[in-house]
């Protein structure tokens, strides 16, 4: 059951990859130079309060290290490729187990 789970959740983020790739390729082309989508600026799309609440719960741990260097580069990813790997990671931890051949253990 968890394994059906994971691999749900993986199709979603692999197909929700692939609207913003779509997405941010039509705008690309309608403003005539390079657009990105951001993880912030989806976030802040879809949930902006939430954002706000994790800085303070992240940035007290490794002296503020761990917002500075990692967060910020993480919310200043394409989105498209976070969803991706993300969507590629769940759809690995799903997989089905290969049978066995032969009499190995």
């Amino acid at each position: 059951m968890i394994r059906f789970l994971f691999r749900f959740l993986g199709l979603i983020c692999l197909a929700a990859a692939f609207i913003l790739v779509i997405y941010d390729g039509t705008k690309s082309i309608a403003g005539n130079s390079l657009t990105l989508t951001t993880v912030r600026a989806l976030w802040e799309l879809i949930n902006a309060g939430s954002l706000a609440k994790l800085r303070p719960l992240i940035e007290p741990y490794a002296g503020g290290l761990l917002w500075d260097l990692v967060m910020v580069s993480i919310l200043a990813a394409p989105a498209w490729s976070l969803l991706g790997l993300v969507g590629i990671l769940l759809l690995l931890f799903g997989r089905k187990k290969k049978p066995l051949i032969g009499y190995a253990r």
